[in-house]
């Protein structure tokens, strides 16, 4: 071996390990001839040192070691496809423990984001607020944040990992949420508004991309409809809240509740949401392979993961994973495409939310608490349509992965999503001409309904398409998506009451009605017809190819 540039593969936690060497350096994600079989095996050590080495005892550890002795690197894997460590074999109780708590942290955001607009009246009539763009702008700059937290909080999630960065992001969320219920004027609570939304903004980039790293493609899908549900059913029921806050207390109210609400969060998110992100844990499986060796006899060699390179240097690390949002965008043609139709999506939800106070106050002429009911039907939109969506879209998922031989892709997502192309267009004509023509309340909620299914069924789609064709680079995909979306979310609100003051509720929403019709369906035929070709031009959804694989095996 005197001469040789070897490595150790290490994959399992402790001084119990399985090893093998290899004259190669994975990079930085190795393909898969990089990575040696994690499969039973042994070989003879006077021979060509190839596949695994079982070890099942402290004294053979370090026999394996000794023998090693020139070897370069220590290589850290998983112990095998079973592996217990692996958050993907984890028991289906501890994930959804750690699914339901990352929606959790998705909801509570939200909630805060549109609590508000009830109670925006008492918040304008304290600070002396008389133009219609600043009093939406009290409300929309909480999104205007979700365009610029995931940005760096996606892409440190990647580096230090999923919890730490959710928890973190949390606790500054509560600080400044707290904040606002003790602001003195405009400035303070528009300014604290927008430092809670940076806090607030974090599920939405690492949310998707835990529940990724727990289930393979065809086992998601379930819970990422449930994860998608709580960035819009969160602004439904908020004001719900809000509106019998404002009415028997205090505007100051809406954010010292949620506050206690987010501190809730953050207490149960101790004992339920652990690590999932696999660099992060094989770093810390690693750390404890570099204590076991022994420096006086000449044991100490470089260790490392199979994510990492020898020329592995933070900044370097850190430096691309910030810009890497910023690529995706503006390279992907996937991710542009995908980010301008939610970016409409989640435009009109928010524009939708901050008018149907307006709507049944002055239209249908309804106190605050009772107006504030009618963000149910929009709620149940969302949640009937959501649950009947969790169930369809792994079963479709796997039926067309059978019927392409068994091989899957991300585009076998998008079936589900063609509904709701046309439910949204379909709810916003319905609500806008009931309220210009003073129907009874119940057409204009029942066109709310239709608005809730065509979004939710949208968003559970396209994101999870987004996590299947981006897989290791879910988290950076995610924050692309979400900035560009969450830009519409903060600028539509502010031209809703200019354009219905001008156009009415009934020419307004057939113009957006008009444009879901015309960006809706034909994307989704696009995606459909050209995805995997455009995905096959694709530097990171390639990448994630490879991780397909790898599952499949």
């Amino acid at each position: 071996m005197a001469g040789t540039s070897e490595q150790l593969y290490v994959s399992s936690p402790g001084p119990y390990i399985m090893a093998t060497a290899t004259p190669t350096h994975p990079p930085l994600l190795p393909t898969e001839s990089d990575v040696p079989s994690l499969a039973p095996g042994s070989y003879d050590i006077e021979k060509q040192r190839e596949g695994p080495v079982h070890i099942s005892s402290q004294s053979e550890y370090e026999t394996v070691v000794s023998e090693f002795q020139q070897s370069d690197t220590v290589i850290i894997d998983w112990d095998g496809p079973d592996d217990p460590l692996n958050p993907r074999n984890w028991s289906t109780r501890k994930k959804w423990a750690a699914a339901a708590t990352v929606s959790a942290f998705t909801f509570i955001s939200p909630v805060s984001s549109s609590m508000l607009a009830p109670a925006v009246e008492q918040v304008a009539q304290e600070f002396n607020i008389t133009n219609s763009t600043e009093i939406a702008l009290t409300i929309s700059v909480f999104v205007l944040a979700y365009a610029v937290g995931p940005l760096f909080l996606g892409p440190l999630s990647e580096i230090y990992g999923r919890a730490l960065i959710l928890r973190a992001a949390n606790l500054w969320f509560l600080a400044w949420n707290l904040g606002c219920g003790f602001a003195q004027n405009k400035g303070q609570l528009i300014a604290f508004r927008f430092l809670s939304g940076l806090g607030g903004s974090a599920p939405l980039a690492t949310g998707g991309a835990v529940l990724s790293d727990m289930w393979l493609p065809e086992q998601r899908g379930e819970a990422i409809a449930i994860y998608s549900l709580a960035p819009l059913l969160g602004p439904v029921i908020g004001p719900v809240a809000g509106g019998w806050i404002a009415e028997r207390s205090t505007w100051r109210w809406v954010f010292w509740s949620t506050t206690i609400a987010a501190a809730i969060v953050q207490v149960c998110s101790i004992p339920f949401l652990k690590e999932t992100f696999a660099p992060v844990l094989l770093e810390k499986k690693a750390a404890r392979v570099r204590k076991e060796m022994d420096v006086e006899k000449g044991n100490q060699r470089a260790v490392r993961t199979v994510f990492q390179t020898p020329e592995r240097v933070w900044k370097q690390l850190i430096l691309k994973a910030m810009v890497r949002p910023f690529v995706l965008l503006i390279q992907e043609p996937i991710i542009q495409l995908v980010a301008l139709y939610l970016a409409f999506i989640y435009g009109v939800i928010y524009l939708v939310l901050t008018t149907i106070p307006d709507i049944f106050s002055n239209v249908y002429h309804e106190n605050v608490g009772i107006g504030g009911l009618h963000y149910i039907a929009l709620g149940l939109g969302l949640f009937l349509t959501s649950q009947a969506n969790a169930r369809l879209l792994d079963r479709v998922y796997i039926y067309f992965k059978m019927r392409n031989g068994g091989v899957g892709r991300p585009e076998f997502r998008l079936p589900t999503v063609l509904p709701g192309a046309f439910f949204l267009p379909i709810g916003l004509f319905m609500s806008g001409w009931a309220a210009e023509k003073h129907a009874p309340w119940i057409v204009t909620d029942i066109g709310l309904a239709f608005i809730g299914s065509g979004m939710i069924l949208t968003f559970q789609g396209m994101q999870t398409y987004v996590i299947d064709a981006f897989t290791t680079y879910a988290a950076s995909a995610l924050a692309a998506v979400s900035c560009f979306r969450s830009l519409a979310g903060f600028g539509f609100p502010l031209f809703a009451p200019p354009m219905y003051n001008a156009l009415g509720y009934g020419k307004g929403n057939t113009i957006l009605a008009a444009v879901a019709l015309a960006i809706g369906p034909p994307s989704v035929f696009m995606f459909w017809k050209y995805g995997d070709r455009i995905r096959g031009m694709s530097r990171y959804a390639g990448k994630s190819a490879l991780s397909a694989k790898k599952e499949k095996q």
